[in-house]
């Protein structure tokens, strides 16, 4: 897929060296990647607590990284994606046309967002061809460079988190190993979002982020429990390892996942209805999946099978990378898409 928001990329980075930062509400996820006629090298990768001072954060990822430019993405009520049948039109002209395409699907004016468009199917009946029309609140992107610079980094290129995860996942799985399947759900649990995307033939076909995630099973362990968020926290990651009061643990959890459940169902229905195939399989990654047992009960709600997938499967790795990543490695997957981009 293209880069997104273009307007906003910075030619003079020229490096041969990418960085992805994915902001989280409790995280950030930063990835360092190398790249060569090889192809990609991870540096380095690790992730940050969101609580603590931002811009002393972001001054110690510059330090630790050793690069100027970095790589971003959006998540949520700032963001949109849309996918839109066009009449078959060349790029100058898709440029004009999406402006007044965009009226009639965000819910911004156009004076309020950037937008750019990507086109994903270029030959459909009655000469057609889908687009992906994206869109960001400048808002919340000008305050966010702002903040980034003022740590003496620059902005390389501004991208979508759902776009930055299905770069992350074609890259790394670009062949299922069963040939019958197409249509999958690419889920990403996040501590207060979860983001999930339909992808048919490797080609994303639906995008959506649902207000629930692994925060949630953390406050309904705060309140069942009569715990801190530190301790809540603590019992939902050691789980597994846990025997007493574990039904009730589990019980807690599932009715969480029954709400994220009815919202994927939503999303599956809705695109099945579109569309000639359905989803066969989900793949989940993010630090909100973090719960023993949640992969079985969130398939046993669905009725489809699910499977964690690794960001970093296909990609190389340095002699002597600065961190060890492969401990959280399901919760880089925007990171690693973002550091993916190349400058073109």
């Amino acid at each position: 897929m293209n880069n997104f928001f273009r307007k906003i990329k910075n030619a003079a980075a020229k490096e041969k060296f990418t960085l992805g930062i994915d902001i989280g509400s409790q995280f950030i996820k930063v990835v360092k990647l190398k790249n060569d006629k090889s192809g990609f090298t991870l540096q380095a990768a690790d992730a940050y607590n969101a609580l603590l001072d931002p811009l002393e954060l972001l001054k110690k990822i510059r330090q630790d990284y050793a690069l100027d430019y970095a790589n971003i993405s959006f998540s949520g009520s700032t963001t949109v994606l849309r996918y839109i049948n066009f009449p078959r039109m060349n790029l100058n002209e898709l440029r004009q046309a999406m402006k007044f395409e965009a009226q009639k699907h965000i819910p911004f004016t156009l004076e309020e967002v950037y937008l750019d468009a990507a086109v994903l199917i270029n030959d459909l009946p009655d000469n057609k061809m889908l687009v992906l029309l994206a869109a960001i609140k400048k808002e919340a992107v000008n305050q966010r460079i702002k903040s980034i610079e003022g740590a003496g980094l620059k902005v390389n290129l501004v991208d979508i988190d759902s776009v930055a995860m299905v770069n992350a996942f074609n890259f790394n799985y670009p062949k299922f190993e069963d040939a019958e399947t197409k249509a999958v759900g690419l889920l990403n649990i996040g501590a207060g979002l979860t983001n999930i995307n339909i992808i048919d033939n490797h080609i994303p076909r639906l995008s959506r982020d649902i207000h629930i995630g692994g925060k949630n099973i953390t406050d309904k362990l705060m309140d069942i429990f009569n715990l801190d968020f530190k301790a809540a926290e603590a019992l939902k990651l050691n789980s597994g390892s846990i025997t007493e009061d574990e039904n009730k643990i589990r019980a807690s959890v599932e009715s969480v996942l029954a709400n994220l459940a009815a919202e994927i169902r939503t999303s599956f229905d809705y695109y099945e209805s579109q569309n000639t195939s359905s989803v066969s399989r989900i793949y989940l990654c993010g630090g909100g999946a973090k719960f023993a047992g949640l992969k079985e009960m969130l398939s046993a709600l669905l009725g489809i099978e699910i499977e964690y997938w690794d960001p970093f499967k296909l990609i190389a790795r340095a002699d002597n990378p600065v961190s060890k990543p492969l401990t959280l490695s399901s919760e880089f997957a925007v990171a690693l898409g973002l550091a993916l981009h190349k400058d073109d």
